[in-house]
């Protein structure tokens, strides 16, 4: 099922715009997101969050919250925007 608040827009960052103007750039981007994320340990990552997001009435309400790694055992709700634009979960993919 497709998250319904995904989507609606064009990004406006530098990157999304080089991406929109580069179709060759983005395809190799696609390609490689799609390896990376297909391994055992992103569905791993993903079903913790996706069980978390279930477990807090979160999951499919539109509320626009997430769950979101604090560390690397500690999580929180957090708004899916900052959830999503925060650089420090880096770290934890």
């Amino acid at each position: 099922m497709r998250n319904s608040l995904a989507g609606s827009r064009k990004g406006d960052s530098k990157s999304a715009k080089y991406y929109q103007d580069n179709p060759e750039a983005k395809k190799k981007k696609d390609a490689y997101n799609t390896e990376y994320h297909s391994t055992t340990e992103r569905k791993k990552y993903r079903a913790t969050l996706q069980a978390l997001n279930r477990k807090n009435g979160t999951h499919g309400n539109k509320d626009e919250m997430d769950v979101a790694h604090v560390s690397k055992t500690k999580t929180k709700s957090q708004a899916q925007s900052k959830n999503r634009a925060d650089k420090k979960s880096q770290f934890f993919q």
